[in-house]
């Protein structure tokens, strides 16, 4: 079945507890699975919020919405604490947790100021995926290579029933990265005939390896919603601009505007495709 979520209403820890709660409350009513929220450090001039954090704070105002994270910088934390914090949020909120994992990398000097090599994003992922995952199995993990020397790292409790593992990104590493290391592949920025080649990629990648997966593959999108297309494209054209501080130009043919029946037809390619969210 398609899951279709929507990111967190803008402001709401600006609204008081009974507008958060009503807020939240209209998105689970209006048939929506999850809310949907991004992750930064210190994005472009400080912006941002911790994704984990985010979700925890939102968990338990309203247990109908399930919680996905997309995407987590992972390589900008140490993943024995990631794998502590996905715990915790897991046992609080236990089977309703998507984590979405990506190397970002539109800011580099997000991963500077963390003291985080950019150059090194996408080795540090695999190497913390790896690490990150055999923890939320419950397994001992040694570790040591250039970036993190583990000595019988452990978590408990382990999350029941277990986190999917979602890979972000656009290119062809982080289709393999998905194939090696995922539950499924978040596709941003593409057209459905790529969605459609960076599915055979992942089970590729992952056939190559002997894995066998329940696939979750998804599509993250920004969507401008109104009564004509222009309308729509100008909301969200505004939006866009003024959070990646570029043009909207680059991103319009991936942005679906308009009403909701607009907006279904653009989607459908990729549900045909195999995307479940």
């Amino acid at each position: 079945m398609l899951k279709v979520g929507i990111s967190s209403p803008w402001g709401i820890f600006a609204q008081g507890a009974e507008e958060r709660r009503q807020s939240l409350a209209a998105v689970a009513d209006a048939g929506l699975d999850h809310l949907f929220i991004a992750d930064h450090v210190s994005f472009r001039g400080g912006s941002g919020t911790d994704g984990l954090v985010h979700l925890a704070a939102l968990s338990g105002i309203e247990p109908r919405l399930n919680l996905y994270l997309g995407v987590f910088l992972l390589a900008l934390r140490h993943p024995m604490v990631a794998a502590r914090q996905v715990a915790t949020l897991a046992e609080a909120a236990p089977g309703r947790l998507r984590l979405g994992v990506g190397v970002g990398g539109e800011d580099r000097h997000e991963f500077e100021v963390c003291e985080v090599d950019p150059a090194t994003r996408g080795c540090r992922t695999n190497a913390a995926l790896q690490i990150l995952r055999a923890l939320l199995a419950g397994d001992e993990v040694d570790w040591n290579d250039e970036f993190y020397q583990i000595d019988a790292g452990l978590i408990r409790p382990t999350p029941a029933p277990a986190v999917p593992i979602i890979v972000g990104g656009r290119s062809n590493a982080a289709l393999d990265r998905a194939g090696l290391y995922g539950d499924g592949w978040l596709g941003a920025w593409c057209s459905s005939r790529r969605f459609i080649e960076g599915i055979e990629r992942v089970g590729a990648k992952a056939a190559s390896v002997d894995r066998t997966v329940d696939w979750q593959h998804g599509m993250q999108l920004w969507v401008g919603v109104g009564d004509t297309y222009e309308a729509a494209k100008e909301t969200v054209a505004d939006g866009m601009a003024r959070f990646y501080r570029i043009p909207f130009a680059p991103f319009e043919k991936y942005t679906p505007c308009g009403t909701a029946d607009d907006i279904a037809e653009f989607l459908a390619p990729y549900v045909e495709a195999g995307a479940t969210t």
